[in-house]
């Protein structure tokens, strides 16, 4: 009497699409948590459970290609968390897209840390341009909260600075082991951004207009008027929200 076959696993052959979706994932994964130039071809093949020449059937241009390639994917999936629908206080709008963005630097910590620090042996004009994009994105939404079309140079100024303390922010978040949480850290972004604003509005007739605008969709209880009660031992209340 023979005995049966052993029982084998079912095998599908993967699609072209469906196999590089495969190994963009398995790359993210690495790349998110490790800086690109400890990342090698064996370790993505490795992760996705191919060989190394099966990586470069699909990415012709090695490392670098797939690097690039996971790049444009993790900033069209940054770029996404910051759309969020025009309603509701701006603060509270723009508190929300923080809480996503700060969530995406907590996924992908070290490899966040290394595309924003530079100096990667994976840094070309390319993925420079890849980081650009994305700044002008969030750049776009912020003044789409604002209310702003065709903001002038000192608002336009004023939110690209507001960007970049938000990254040197979030950098510094990852090297002190991610502390304060995230929303205090979040809070105090906004508190940032609230004292930008008003500063640039004692100098810039065009601020000023906005800052009167925005107020009226301000409740005293939010960000604004909490910021306010907080300075205004020190400072005196001028916003009209205590």
């Amino acid at each position: 009497m023979t005995s049966p076959a052993p029982a084998t696993r079912a095998y599908r052959r993967l699609s072209v699409e469906e196999r590089r979706t495969q190994l963009l994932a398995a790359a993210l994964t690495l790349f998110a948590h490790r800086p690109p130039e400890e990342v090698s071809l064996d370790d993505v093949a490795e992760a996705a459970g191919v060989s190394r020449p099966l990586v470069y059937r699909y990415f012709p241009g090695g490392k670098q290609q797939l690097y690039e390639t996971a790049l444009r994917s993790a900033a069209d999936q940054l770029e996404s968390r910051f759309a969020e629908p025009s309603a509701g206080p701006p603060t509270e709008r723009l508190s929300r897209v923080l809480d996503r963005y700060l969530a995406f630097v907590d996924e992908h910590d070290a490899g966040f840390s290394a595309l924003l620090r530079g100096g990667s042996v994976a840094e070309t004009s390319r993925t420079s341009t890849i980081v650009d994009e994305v700044r002008r994105a969030a750049a776009d939404q912020i003044l789409v909260h604002l209310g702003v079309a065709a903001p002038g140079s000192r608002l336009r100024m004023m939110v690209r600075t507001w960007i970049a303390a938000v990254e040197a922010a979030s950098l510094i978040w990852l090297d002190e082991g991610k502390q304060p949480p995230t929303d205090e850290l979040r809070d105090w972004l906004i508190d940032h951004l609230i004292a930008l604003l008003a500063a640039t509005a004692a100098t810039d007739e065009e601020t000023a207009g906005i800052i009167t605008g925005l107020m009226a969709q301000e409740s005293a209880d939010g960000p604004v008027g909490l910021l306010a009660r907080r300075l205004g031992p020190v400072l005196g209340d001028s916003t009209g929200l205590l």
